[in-house]
C-alpha cells in the first residue's frame, strides 16, 4: 500500500510526518491511513455526500481537504464509534468482515484520530479547534499475557522436525530466549548475527543489542551451514525460505503453529508473539530485573514490561504466608490430636 498516491494532501502530510520525523514503521503508518480513510468515508455517507447504500470500499476520499477535516464534530465521532461497535466493519488487513470491533480496536482508532487532530492543531497549527480533545477512550479490560511454562517450552523445542529443522529450531530458540518480535526476527540480516549478540532493529527503527546465551549460539552455529546452502546469491536475510529469499511473517507464523500442534499444545491459544511473552515471563520468574527485561525486549516504557511481573504469582503467595495471622486457628477448632466428640 502506498498512501502517497492515494491519500489527500491533508492526510498525506500527517502520515509523512509520522514516517519521517517520528520514525514510525511503514506498517504503523499504513494503519493510521486505513483508520483515517475509513473514518472519512463514514463521514461522507452520514453527510449524504454519497448514496446511503454505498459500500465503504467504494468511497473515494480524494476530495477531503482541511476545511472538511476541520468541520468534523465530536457528535459525528461518537456516531462513528457506535457504528464500529455494532455494525459490520471490513477488516483492512484480513479483508474479511467483522461484526462489532472490540474496545481495544476502537481505542486504537481513537488514538489515530487524536494524533491526527493534535498534529493539525498543535504541531502545524492549521486548525484552531480540536474536535476530539475531549473524546473518551473505551475502557479496555486488562488481561494477563498468555505464555508457555518451562516444561511446555521444552516440549515445543523437542517437537521441531522436518527438512528445515535447523532453521526452525533456531527461530523458536531465539523467540523463547531473546523475546524477539516477529518483525525483528525476519528483519535480521546475516551481518546482524554476531558471535555473542544480535543487532536488532525494533519499532521505529530503534537499534539495540541482544546478547546470546549458549543455547542460542549452538542453534545459530547449527543453522549457519544450512543457511549458506539455502540463501540466494544476493540474499542478505539470516532466515531464508525454501524460495531462497527472506522468510515472510506468514511463513514464520505457520511454522510456529505447526510446531505447537506437534508438541501437543493448543495452537489456537499461542503464537509467535506468545513466545515473546514466554521469554519475558521466564526471565522474570528466574530473577532477572524488570528493567533489564525492558532493555532485552526493547520496550520504550517500563509499564509495558511490568505487566509480566503480574503473571507469576509466587510473590503473592509469599506475601500471603508472611502475614502473622496466616497460621492462626480459632481455639475451638484447634486439633490437639483428640477426637472432639469423645
Amino acid at each position: 500500500m502506498d498512501y502517497r498516491s492515494e491519500a489527500p494532501k491533508v492526510l498525506r502530510d500527517f502520515l509523512t510526518y509520522h514516517e519521517t520525523i517520528k520514525g514510525h514503521s511503514h506498517a504503523t503508518v499504513d494503519e493510521y491511513y486505513l483508520d483515517l480513510r475509513n473514518f472519512f468515508r463514514y463521514i461522507k455517507i452520514e453527510r449524504g455526500l454519497v448514496p446511503r447504500g454505498t459500500e465503504l470500499d467504494d468511497i473515494s476520499i480524494s476530495d477531503v481537504n482541511l476545511d472538511f477535516v476541520g468541520s468534523v464534530t465530536l457528535s459525528e465521532v461518537y456516531d462513528y464509534l457506535a457504528f464500529l461497535a455494532r455494525d459490520k466493519v471490513r477488516n483492512e488487513q484480513s479483508r474479511s468482515p467483522e461484526y462489532g470491533l472490540n474496545a481495544a480496536s476502537r481505542a486504537r482508532k481513537i488514538s489515530t484520530l487524536k494524533s491526527f487532530y493534535k498534529y493539525l492543531t498543535v504541531k502545524t497549527k492549521q486548525l484552531d479547534h480540536d474536535p476530539v480533545a475531549d473524546l473518551d477512550t473505551p475502557k479496555i479490560a486488562k488481561t494477563l499475557p498468555r505464555y508457555l511454562t518451562l516444561s511446555e517450552s521444552e516440549r515445543l523445542l523437542n517437537a521441531i522436525d522436518g527438512i528445515n529443522k535447523e532453521r526452525d529450531y533456531c527461530i523458536i530458540c531465539l523467540f523463547l530466549n531473546c523475546g524477539l518480535r516477529i518483525s525483528e526476527l525476519i528483519g535480521l540480516n546475516d551481518s546482524d548475527v554476531r558471535d555473542d549478540n544480535l543487532r536488532v532493529f525494533g519499532k521505529g527503527g530503534k537499534e539495540r543489542i541482544v546478547y546470546l546465551n549458549d543455547a542460542c549460539k549452538s542453534a545459530i552455529n547449527a543453522y549457519r551451514p544450512v543457511r549458506k546452502l539455502m540463501a540466494g546469491p544476493d540474499c542478505r536475510a539470516f532466515f531464508v525460505s525454501t524460495r531462497r529469499e527472506r522468510m515472510s511473517r506468514a511463513s514464520v507464523h505457520a511454522m510456529v503453529k505447526k510446531t505447537l500442534l506437534k508438541a501437543g499444545l493448543d495452537a489456537s491459544q499461542y503464537s509467535s508473539h506468545k513466545l515473546r511473552h514466554t521469554a519475558a515471563t521466564l526471565m522474570l520468574q528466574n530473577g532477572v530485573d524488570v528493567r533489564t527485561v525492558q532493555e532485552v525486549l526493547g520496550h520504550e516504557h517500563l509499564n509495558t514490561t511490568q505487566i509480566y511481573t503480574h503473571v507469576d504469582n509466587t510473590e503473592l503467595h509469599v506475601a500471603a504466608d508472611a502475614n502473622p495471622l496466616s497460621r492462626f486457628v480459632p481455639s475451638g477448632n484447634a486439633d490437639d490430636g483428640k477426637n472432639q466428640h469423645d
